[in-house]
């Protein structure tokens, strides 16, 4: 039980510490594809854009296809 606890913790103490995404990795944000809370949206895909150029192919894929469903829901 104290180890379910803690690990509640934690994963809720990184989702409050990981807020600004300019602190992340783009491995990170990568990931975070498709998870991150509608309020924080916005920033999240301007940071991953800021970083665009940076992205290793796979990295790039993923960013696309994403980029792409969100541009084909919003149409």
């Amino acid at each position: 039980m104290k180890k379910i606890l803690f690990l509640i913790l934690c994963t809720l103490s990184l989702l409050f510490a990981k807020a600004d995404f300019s602190e992340m990795s783009t491995e990170e944000l990568v990931a975070l594809i498709g998870y991150v809370d509608k309020a924080k949206e916005e920033r999240f895909y301007e940071e991953l854009e800021r970083r665009a150029a940076q992205m290793n192919e796979a990295q790039k894929a993923l960013y696309d296809e994403e980029k792409r469903r969100r541009d084909h829901a919003q149409n």
